[in-house]
């Protein structure tokens, strides 16, 4: 009877593995539509271009900096684009840009000096106030050519009421945030003089009330933000990578190696018990 009691504990034990290993993945994630930036009004015509010229379906640009918006959707690779056409501008490429994942989406780029950006926002539907969800994309960073000084980086990304800004009456420049807005910022990335920060993953969770909600609908924004809203021109870029929102859940074979291994021990446990019981 022990045994068959040990067994049967095993076995739950498994079972209940398995499931908490898929739920930890099957996070409530954020109903963001063509954060691949692969569905555009216009065809790109070049490696990279003006975001306003493309125009990414669903997404709509924020009022631009003093400078004009700097904002750009390129195809994955070009990221240190070496042409020069108007001023979509290319930055330093050492230690150079790895091929992330998922393969073949474009990439959305901003300049981080406050003054030569905006924001790019959509609205998001069919949200349920209390409800946490989960946001996840790529990060990357550069410098553009030609400049020189250590930038930081980072996106900052709200939800809510949107009409985010930016305020530079002084230096540096600060966010303009409405009441009705949650923020969540992207982790820091330190670029050193005339290189750049290779594409890291980030996922950022969101927890809306019915203050940032309405009608169960909410406007995401991105924020470009480089050297802590600094206005000196060196000029730090940030880079966006879609990423399916969809969480990653365990492949059946990674399922089955997991199954396996906890199956071991459990039959580890069954033999110990079963030796104790022996030698009683």
């Amino acid at each position: 009877m022990p045994s068959r009691k040990s067994a049967a504990i095993g076995v739950s034990a498994i079972a209940l593995s398995l499931g908490l290993a898929y739920a930890a993945q099957a996070a409530t994630v954020l109903p963001v539509t063509n954060l691949t930036f692969n569905e555009l009004t216009h065809p790109l015509t070049q490696e990279k271009d003006f975001f306003t010229t493309v125009q990414p379906t669903n997404w709509s640009v924020g009022t631009a900096g003093a400078g004009g918006s700097l904002t750009y959707v390129g195809e994955q690779g070009s990221e240190g684009y070496t042409g020069s056409p108007g001023n979509i501008y290319p930055v330093y490429t050492n230690p150079g840009f790895s091929v992330t994942v998922p393969a073949g989406t474009n990439f959305y780029q901003a300049d981080g000096n406050p003054q030569y950006e905006s924001t790019i926002f959509q609205t998001v539907t069919g949200l349920t106030a209390g409800t946490t969800y989960s946001l996840q994309f790529q990060q990357a960073a550069g410098q553009q050519t030609g400049f020189s000084g250590m930038t930081t980086e980072q996106w900052k990304v709200f939800l809510g009421t949107g009409n985010i800004g930016v305020n530079c009456t002084a230096n540096p420049c600060v966010p303009t945030v409405p009441t009705g807005n949650l923020e969540e910022d992207s982790t820091l990335m330190n670029t050193p003089s005339e290189m750049n920060v290779n594409w890291s993953s980030v996922t950022l969770d969101f927890t809306p009330t019915a203050a940032e909600l309405s009608g169960g609908s909410a406007i995401l924004t991105f924020l470009a933000w480089g050297d802590n809203g600094s206005t000196t021109n060196l000029p730090p870029t940030v880079f966006l990578e879609g990423v399916n929102t969809t969480p990653v859940v365990p492949e059946p074979a990674t399922l089955s190696l997991l199954g396996a291994g906890l199956l071991g021990l459990g039959g580890i446990m069954l033999r110990r018990r079963a030796k104790r019981d022996a030698a009683v």
